[in-house]
């Protein structure tokens, strides 16, 4: 089973059997259970002799099934043997569709990240933005399942989505055209003598793409190298082994993270080994309120051992994990959150995020309406996090009537290149303010 920093009638014999098993394994305590399920296989057989239409038996279960698990919290959710075979193609890099991250929040489609490069991205797509519909159907009442197998489509194939972004006074249809998703989940580039890497998701790739991206920096500057800027901005999350290879990388002892579960012994924590494949260069790390799951991961585990410094906004929140259970033979899968993970220094950051050490605004991005609803603490059924935020910080933003291509980067590269002091001229006029 793999672990993700972020979906007929054999069933009902299956439970049947679990029925007649249950008051003789665990006593009086599953005689409730008992009761419920003999309710579930009441409201069944009611169903499926008196609904307007015929169904099959399948369709019920499947639906029970996504309404138990869905109704848990904003993570868990049921798939059928379609989409559980989809997530395998997305795992490993390749996949067909829009390229986005989504969630349902208040009924419609929230969109937690676009993937670079993608016809979501290309198409202006923003974390935060709700899809209302999709080619003119509303999403209002749709299983979030249903909406995304909508949007997926033939290579080539157009559809239309109706966006509603906060701060816009109406919503608005953008055409997508769909497209073989290949996710190149690291990009690397120097910005003079800095190394600047872009994880845009953790895949299988993603690890490997890291080494080779810090490989390729170190040979192209040379011994001018000053350190590392880790772009984890708009990043989703996806495996928690990349999010723990990617630290690894990075640290040469200590926890990365500890994941806890609902019993004492669920509790597994994952370590370090020595080497450093920067050689100990300076790193400053950036995150926003898209940086989920995995992307905290890596940026936590760096922040509480003070390996690297974290710009931005601060992050998603998403502070749970999902485990994929199979469920037999064709049967699809559960993904199930079954643990909450915690950063080094023990610190939970469900429903609360990562935040920055320098709070640095891009400009675009500080519309209060905007900031409230992008985070797990405002998804319906979110988890309940454990710790309250810190103070809030004074927000550093692009200093008025001067233009910067991306002022978050912008502030990375100088506090790389000369701490504080560098970057005073940038925050002097935010400060002033």
């Amino acid at each position: 089973m793999k672990r993700y920093a972020f979906v007929g009638v054999g069933a009902v014999a299956g439970f049947a059997a679990a029925l007649m098993l249950f008051p003789a394994a665990h006593g009086a305590s599953d005689l409730s259970a008992y009761r419920q399920l003999d309710l579930f296989s009441d409201a069944f057989e009611r169903v499926r002799a008196n609904y307007v239409r015929p169904v099959q038996d399948g369709e019920l279960v499947n639906n029970a099934i996504e309404g138990m698990v869905s109704g848990l919290d904003p993570h868990s959710s049921f798939m059928d043997a379609k989409t559980f075979a989809d997530m395998q193609i997305q795992t490993k890099g390749e996949f067909g569709g829009l390229g986005i991250e989504v969630t349902m929040e208040d009924g419609l489609v929230k969109v937690i990240s676009p993937i670079d490069d993608t016809p979501a991205a290309k198409a202006g797509l923003k974390t935060g933005d709700f899809i209302a519909a999709i080619n003119s159907t509303p999403i209002q009442g749709m299983a979030l399942n249903d909406a995304i197998d909508k949007m997926r489509g033939p290579n080539g194939s157009k559809v239309s989505l109706t966006i509603l972004r906060p701060g816009a006074k109406k919503p608005f249809d953008v055409t997508l055209t769909r497209a073989v998703i290949h996710v190149d989940s690291v990009k690397s580039h120097r910005e003079g003598d800095v190394g600047y890497i872009r994880i845009s998701a953790f895949n299988e790739r993603t690890d490997s793409g890291v080494q080779k991206a810090v490989h390729d920096l170190k040979a192209q500057i040379g011994g001018g190298l000053r350190g590392y800027v880790i772009d984890l901005r708009n990043d989703p999350g996806g495996l928690l082994d990349q999010a723990i290879a990617v630290s690894d990388d990075l640290l040469n002892s200590g926890e990365i993270v500890s994941t806890r579960g609902r019993h004492p012994d669920d509790t597994q924590r994952y370590g370090a080994r020595s080497g450093d494949i920067t050689d100990g260069k300076p790193v400053v790390v950036l995150i926003n309120g898209g940086t989920a799951s995995a992307s905290e991961i890596v940026a936590g585990a760096l922040q509480d051992h003070k390996r690297a410094t974290v710009v931005g906004m601060t992050s998603f929140g998403k502070g749970s994990v999902q485990t994929i259970i199979p469920l037999g033979e064709g049967g699809g899968a559960l993904r199930l959150t079954t643990a909450r993970y915690y950063t080094p220094s023990g610190h939970s950051i469900q429903a609360t995020g990562i935040v920055p050490d320098y709070a640095v605004s891009q400009g675009d991005d500080d519309d209060p309406t905007r900031l409230l609803r992008t985070s797990e603490a405002n998804l319906p059924g979110h988890l309940a996090g454990e710790a309250a935020k810190k103070e809030s910080q004074r927000v550093i933003k692009p200093a008025p009537g001067k233009k910067y291509d991306d002022f978050q980067l912008a502030y990375a590269l100088d506090l790389l290149r000369g701490g504080r002091s560098a970057v005073a001229s940038i925050v002097k006029s935010a400060e002033a303010n």
